[in-house]
């Protein structure tokens, strides 16, 4: 009862020990013979531990709290939080996970966590979305947000939107997006096919991730209709000749010769 000492570890050594002492003074002999002791005593645990479980669990329960931790760059930090935060708080309420994140030189260290593995995932999945840049010649899988008449804006990423054209839908021609086999809401698989470099604006098509039809022939651009800019000029044209038909230039020249 002279000395209570504690001593925590694995096989690889000690992490922690607790010495409380009620007499004065202690040999060095003492102690080495007490942390033999203890040495033997944590590998018998160890052993008995490994016969009922020789490594952690590597899948956990579903109600099991978890922490998982990331980085992203510090410049994208701003766009995960959003304006008054508002894009972090739609995070967390549609996953259910809570989201921190901590300035830390030229990176923001994000901490998730979140009952279960599926809110730390979705989470996860959300946020990368938000700090990924896209790249031509990517395929992604999005979900229309709006149609109009020219065609449809697919969002492939968190807050990126482009557009399908209707000439992009199918290789079979598509006179009006009423006939279009798309709805909003509705998930399509796209590729990127460029970004205009000075409004960022991305292409998308659908119908390059489909198989030529065989003997495809492209179609020429839609003629123009009457009443269109150029016809009537070709109406002012003829008009002026009309007006000079009967007294022209060159009457008038020969009048005063």
């Amino acid at each position: 009862g002279d000395m209570d000492f504690k001593v925590m570890g694995n096989e690889n050594g000690i992490y922690a020990c607790q010495m409380d002492m009620k007499v004065e003074g202690l040999s060095y002999d003492v102690l080495e013979e007490a942390l033999l002791q203890a040495k033997e005593g944590r590998m018998h645990i160890l052993r008995e531990m490994e016969k009922t479980i020789a490594k952690p669990n590597e899948n956990l329960k579903d109600h099991a709290p978890q922490i998982e931790m990331m980085q992203i760059p510090k410049d994208k930090i701003g766009a995960v939080i959003g304006s008054g935060g508002k894009v972090i708080q739609e995070i967390q309420r549609e996953t259910g996970a809570i989201v921190t994140i901590e300035e830390e030189g030229d990176f923001g260290n994000v901490e998730i966590s979140g009952v279960g593995s599926g809110p730390i995932e979705a989470a996860k999945a959300w946020i990368m979305g938000i700090i990924t840049d896209p790249e031509p010649g990517t395929e992604y899988t999005g979900k229309i947000t709006k149609i109009m008449d020219f065609g449809a804006f697919v969002q492939i990423l968190p807050g990126k939107e482009g557009l399908l054209h209707i000439s992009e839908i199918s290789w079979e021609r598509i006179e009006t997006m009423d006939k279009a086999p798309l709805v909003e809401g509705q998930e399509v698989t796209v590729k990127l096919l460029e970004i205009d470099e000075r409004s960022g604006k991305m292409k998308l098509s659908m119908k390059v991730l489909t198989e030529k039809p065989e003997g495809y022939i492209e179609r020429p651009p839609r003629e123009k209709r009457e009443g269109d800019r150029g016809g009537r000029d070709d109406r002012r044209g003829g008009g002026r000749d009309n007006r000079g038909g009967g007294r022209g230039r060159d009457d008038r020249r020969s009048n005063d010769r």
